[in-house]
């Protein structure tokens, strides 16, 4: 048998071969409708229908399209009809060979974006004509030519039809139809819809609020209001999907059908039902809202869409964000996103159009907006920030209303080239632009849409709706044509949400301060089963080696900060302290005095900031602390997590002062290691020697944690800093083992230090039984130093040199600890 297609005619009124899915909008002259509705209280409305149907017809849906062999084709004059669905292709071309590979992989459903809302009747029926046509030779193709459209019904916009179906529920842009008159919510209010702004458009406006009557009003009263029949609230809760099928089955041929509903479960009670009348052979045309679509192909509501949960590497560029319109409810979310701007402006910028250059200016001027907004917009992407880009508020109209169209063209079309002209890959776009004139209080439609910045400025030709970024509000992901293959693309309707609503996706898709935090870095690797990378870092190379390796490799990346590298100008340094519990020992016994000369603050902030940029997770760590002042000023400076190092401590002074510190950086959410043991060698010119070094006790351990409430334990089980001795290293992997087993059940993470000069199988090893850090210095180092022999021409190649040398160290070690690719 072959495969049915179902589509429809944006004229509406057109004739239909089988059922279809169709959300396009005619323009047609109206008639005046007497009198006014009342507008309503929602609630009490709503708890005055009759209970919904109890059983969910999802189910049913989906065994019955199994049986189905049709493939729907939803016909969309722009993207926001993808506002329901999810894991469905939108195709923006419709030649024979785009049609007939989509065909081939028999989808149970695909849109054909047609962009015709701004197009008159006549050419909205041309070009629909036109995709019909095309439609049935992909069909014959993809099916060996056994094809069940007649062509002479393609010729004549499809064919015969038993119903045609007006269904403009859409639950999350508050439209509902009750007793045959659709209402617009508003707060708690329900509004008859032709006594709201949607009414008053130029093109296609309207005066009805009771669809029967509005029906009536768009043909012109070639369908009188008394010939309309009506699918009732009453019908759907009380009778079911086989009263649906019953009620369609015996409407009489070519007759015209408003369906009532008040929520999901009643569109999915007469999606079921129809699909029931199509099974006996019924056919019908099917204009409707977002809704229906999701209904008729069985498709579950998901949670709005995250970043995290597209598990794409995004990047580190910022977001870009288009906003064109002059409608009052738009304007109202750009303020709400203005106020987003001081509270993140370190996130967010804006970059204001002036209509006035771009549509009243010589073309001199007109370019040269075009060029600084493209050439702004670039280094503000470049740099991480979310940008905004909105057309100025103040109104410019013509004289007469083709001269207010035409101001409408230019910066519709100025809109589009500032976007083809911006050459970064921005993380992510949302476009909201409607109604870009206005004079008199009619709002005339047209000019440039969302469609248009998919298809003629990202050269979009198919994309993947992935979900929506709020309720109503689609994100897809670009297809591999386009100028930025995968990146999303939200498509912000003008009918959905209240003023908060724009403010809102813009947040939650704004870039973190940090990709992960050091927590979240050794949760993956212990979920994944890898290590990650500390990587001490002295200067701005070393920060760049590290950054650079973590990207080229997408890999996840500590920066880590030894004491040796910080310096801390305002503590005073005495040669001796005393232990919370009053004892006197050495106030910092691993830090030669020389190690508060280095880096200072500075380097601190530099890392910071080279992890906020990045476009793979890092964090940065503050490395053996074992100064009480100097930790507690260390929690000040935005580490992600912090060493408490009171190994040289005896065992309750070291829980004592550990325990001290944990309980500050928790209360800022930072991660806190501890070492329980002592690690022999030198690191930094500090050395503690063989007979000070201490293997980690497991009868311990369990005490000290539960005492100090740390989450990750830096174990000695044989390990040193600096190089291993001529004979090796001498690993306890036995202890390691028992170790392991003991943190994880009590959730703390395994990290070693002294990981350079072990050998790969080694490391390998430690990681299958736990270590979740590795810390990595003195091959790092090492490699520094090496290229510093190596004679250069000029400081910038010496710098260059160390850096490469660096990161190739870096590199392998990412590749060893399995946390390459791992960034996602």
């Amino acid at each position: 048998m072959g495969r049915s297609v179902d589509v429809g005619s944006a004229a509406g009124w057109g004739r239909l071969d089988d059922a279809a899915v169709v959300k396009v909008y005619e323009t047609l002259t109206g008639v005046k409708v007497e009198g006014k509705l009342p507008i309503l209280e929602k609630e009490s409305v709503l708890q005055s229908l009759p209970s919904e149907w109890p059983l969910d017809p999802i189910v049913d849906i989906c065994r019955l399209d199994e049986n189905n062999s049709k493939t729907l084709i939803v016909l969309d004059d722009d993207p926001t009809g993808t506002q329901t669905v999810h894991g469905i292709d939108v195709l923006t071309e419709w030649d024979v060979d785009s049609l007939a590979e989509q065909f081939i992989k028999k989808p149970k459903c695909f849109f054909i974006l047609t962009n015709s809302r701004s197009l008159s009747s006549e050419k909205a029926s041309a070009l629909i004509a036109d995709i019909c046509q095309n439609l049935s030779t992909a069909a014959k193709s993809a099916a060996n030519n056994d094809y069940t459209v007649e062509p002479d019904a393609v010729v004549s916009v499809l064919g015969d039809m038993d119903a045609w179906i007006i269904c403009p529920f859409f639950l999350q842009g508050g439209r509902f139809t009750i007793n045959d008159i659709h209402y617009v919510a508003e707060s708690d209010r329900l509004i008859p819809a032709g006594e709201t702004e949607f009414a008053k458009d130029a093109s296609f406006g309207y005066k009805s609020s009771n669809l029967r009557e509005w029906v009536e009003e768009k043909t012109r009263g070639r369908i009188p209001a008394s010939s309309v029949a009506s699918v009732s609230i009453q019908l759907l809760r009380k009778g079911g999907p086989d009263a649906v099928c019953k009620h369609l089955c015996s409407l009489k041929k070519g007759s015209v059908c408003i369906v009532n509903a008040a929520s999901e479960r009643d569109m999915s009670v007469f999606a079921s039902g129809m699909i029931q009348a199509e099974l006996k052979g019924k056919h019908f045309l099917c204009r409707s809202a977002a809704s229906f679509v999701s209904a008729c192909i069985g498709i579950i509501p998901k949670a709005p869409v995250l970043p995290k949960d597209l598990e794409l590497n995004m990047g580190r560029c910022g977001g870009l964000i288009i906003v064109g319109s002059y409608v009052p409810k738009t304007t109202k979310q750009v303020k709400i996103v203005e106020e987003l701007k001081l509270q993140c402006s370190h996130l967010l910028r804006t970059i204001e159009i002036s209509v006035d250059k771009l549509a009243m200016k010589s073309i001199e001027e007109r370019e040269e907006e075009i060029n600084r907004v493209a050439e702004v917009a670039d280094i503000f992407l470049k740099a991480s920030k979310d940008t905004l880009i909105l057309t100025s508020r103040e109104l410019i109209t013509g004289n007469t209303p083709s001269e207010s169209l035409d101001i409408n063209f230019k910066v519709s079309s100025a809109l589009v080239e500032m976007v083809k002209r911006i050459t970064t890959r921005p993380r992510y776009i949302l476009a909201k632009i409607i109604r870009l004139s206005k004079k008199d209080d009619r709002v005339s439609k047209g000019g440039i849409t969302s469609s248009d910045i998919a298809t003629r400025a990202l050269e979009a030709k198919r994309a993947k709706v992935v979900g929506q970024a709020l309720p109503g509000v689609p994100l897809w992901q670009l297809g591999p044509e386009s100028r930025h293959p995968g990146v999303p693309y939200i498509v912000f309707p003008g009918n959905v949400g209240d003023s908060k609503a724009l403010a809102e996706v813009v947040q939650r898709w704004s870039r973190p301060v940090r990709l992960s935090s050091t927590k979240e870095l050794l949760a993956n690797a212990e979920k994944e089963g890898y290590a990650v990378g500390a990587f001490n870092v002295y200067n701005l190379e070393g920060v760049e080696a590290v950054v650079t390796a973590a990207e080229e490799e997408q890999s996840p990346a500590i920066l880590q900060q030894h004491p040796k590298g910080y310096c801390l100008t305002s503590v005073t340094r005495r040669p001796c302290s005393t232990a919370l519990d009053g004892s006197p020992y050495c106030s910092v016994p691993w830090i030669h005095p020389s190690a508060f000369k280095q880096g200072g603050v500075p380097l601190v902030a530099c890392c910071i900031s080279a992890a906020e940029q990045a476009s793979v997770p890092i964090t940065v760590h503050f490395d053996h602390g074992n100064s009480k002042e100097e930790l507690v000023e260390v929690l000040e400076l935005g580490f992600d997590s912090v060493m408490v190092d009171g190994s040289h401590l005896p065992l309750k002074q070291n829980t004592t002062y550990t325990r001290y510190i944990s309980s500050l950086a928790h209360m800022k959410g930072m991660l806190v290691e501890a070492e329980l043991g002592r690690l022999s060698g030198s690191e930094d010119d500090l050395t503690i020697e063989d007979y000070e070094a201490r293997l980690t006790d497991v009868n311990q351990t369990a005490e000290f944690i539960d005492e100090t409430g740390i989450d990750a334990l830096a174990v000695c089980i044989g390990n040193v800093h600096g190089k291993y001795p001529t004979t090796g290293p001498n690993l306890r992997i036995d202890l390691l083992k028992d170790l392991y087993e003991l943190c994880s059940n009590k959730g703390v993470y395994v990290v070693l230090h002294g990981a350079s000069g072990l050998p790969k199988e080694l490391v390998k090893e430690c990681i299958v039984h736990g270590v979740r850090k590795f810390n990595v210095n003195t091959e790092v180092r090492k490699a520094y130093m090496d290229s510093l022999c190596s004679p250069k021409k000029d400081l910038v190649h010496v710098m260059t040199s160390a850096k490469e040398a660096m990161k190739a160290v870096v590199v392998e070690k990412m590749r060893l600890f399995g946390s390459a690719g791992r960034a996602c």
